[in-house]
């Protein structure tokens, strides 16, 4: 087995590299860093594919198969990444600066620092001699994950599911550690939330600005729906993943809201993320009405980002929505939908992970998480109902609120020893799976 110190610099230099991939999403221009990293996976012996939906946006396939049958292990990342203002960093978004233990850059922790470890630990593993002694493993690096997949994930799995097709798939979504009261807890994103987003319409009647009462300000009437959002919320839920999380963090789950209470005085920032995964979340973010300055707007919409526990639908949402809103005085059209999914706890993945944290971090424990966002796991699970996927990138130098608070931010970076400590997780888990 290839050593820490040797597993981490070469994860560095890889990520490094990867971070110097100016890879923004929207427009993506993926294709350059997808074949530059099928140029370290080729001569290793993996026999690799690029695969596009749209010229210049490959998806990346790499595989490496044993002379016998056994399960597909895959590793998943993607290589885009949201946008970065320079001048709100402390250093280039794209420099992959080494400073104070830490590796800067957009994309150092969302998620080319995953894609750069399992890279490593694939490549460093091969160097060695080792090859897998049943089933296959399998890289996909994909493109578009940051704005919905279209042309990476969802496309690849509705596509070409044979070229991707896998039992047990590991991507982002969890890992660091959470410190709690005197617990220490390493999340395993088990599931992703659906995605419900919809627009709110109001209706009035237009007039001159300047004798208000004359018209009916639609606009006005978004108001009470705008302060209903800020102070209520649907009532609490209690899905198998939170719950779970609850009993983790030492408290009793039936009752949801005075679990969420109780956390929230001892902490919290844990309070917030616990509040993110139980139930139905409801967030304004655009608001539209009116055209000119001196006329009262007729209609007036409201863009809702909505998130949903996993295998809950529409009819469920607007139920959630009547309870915040009630059920009139406002029209709703949703616009973008997709059911969340999960897979199953009690796996061999699961078990590989516990002994993992074991041997890392003796007395932490591991709980399974509910993703409040949305991942590519979404897709594997949906094409292959039998496929395990979980979400795990384990980081012990970096808490989970801290990794929270600068994903997507200014400043994002990922301490030296998580790019070690992920990139041993993989190495062993490649060897554990695969033999």
């Amino acid at each position: 087995m290839p050593e820490r110190e040797e597993l981490q610099g070469r994860a560095v230099e890889l990520l490094q590299r990867l971070v110097q991939f100016n890879t923004v999403n929207p427009p993506g221009n993926e294709q350059a860093a997808q074949e530059w990293l099928r140029s370290l996976l080729e001569p290793a012996g993996f026999q690799c594919e690029l695969l596009a939906a749209t010229p210049g946006r490959p998806n990346l396939i790499a595989r490496l198969r044993a002379p016998s049958d056994g399960p597909t292990l895959c590793l998943l990342g993607h290589v885009d990444t949201v946008l970065a203002d320079a001048g709100e960093w402390s250093v280039d978004p794209w420099s992959g600066e080494l400073r104070d233990g830490f590796l800067w850059g957009r994309g150092s922790l969302d998620m080319k620092s995953q894609v750069a470890a399992e890279v490593a630990a694939a490549l460093a593993l091969v160097e060695e001699g080792w090859r897998p002694e049943a089933g296959e493993l399998l890289l996909v690096f994909t493109a578009d994950e940051e704005t919905g997949a279209s042309e990476g994930a969802q496309w690849l799995c509705r596509e070409h599911p044979d070229r991707v097709r896998a039992d047990m798939v590991v991507n982002e979504g969890a890992g660091a550690v959470l410190h709690y009261d005197d617990r220490r807890l390493y999340g395993v994103c088990v599931a992703d939330k659906g995605v419900f987003r919809f627009k709110i319409t109001t209706h009035g009647r237009a007039g001159h600005a300047s004798v208000p009462r004359i018209a009916d300000n639609a606009l006005e009437r978004m108001g009470p729906l705008l302060e209903a959002l800020r102070s209520r919320r649907p009532t609490f839920e209690l899905t198998p993943e939170p719950e779970a999380l609850i009993r983790a963090l030492g408290h009793d789950p039936s009752d949801p809201e005075r679990a969420l209470r109780e956390v929230s005085a001892k902490d919290p920032l844990v309070g917030i993320l616990l509040e993110a995964i139980l139930g139905v979340s409801l967030a304004p973010t655009i608001i539209r009405a009116g055209e000119k300055i001196n006329v009262i707007p007729s209609v007036a919409e409201l863009d809702v980002d909505c998130r949903v526990p996993p295998e809950l639908g529409e009819e469920h949402v607007r139920r959630a929505v009547a309870e915040v809103l009630g059920e009139e005085g406002y029209d709703i059209a949703f616009q973008d939908t997709v059911t969340g999914n999960r897979s199953p706890v009690q796996t061999p993945l699961m078990d590989s992970i516990r002994r993992f944290v074991d041997r890392e971090d003796p007395g932490a424990d591991v709980a399974p998480v509910v993703l409040p966002g949305f991942s590519d796991s979404h897709w594997w699970r949906r094409a292959f109902p039998d496929c395990v996927a979980y979400g795990f990138f384990p980081m012990s130098a970096m808490n989970a609120l801290e990794a929270y608070a600068l994903i997507h931010g200014p400043d994002e970076r990922i301490p030296l020893a998580d790019l070690g400590l992920a990139t041993t997780f993989y190495s062993d888990l490649i060897v554990e799976t695969l033999r």
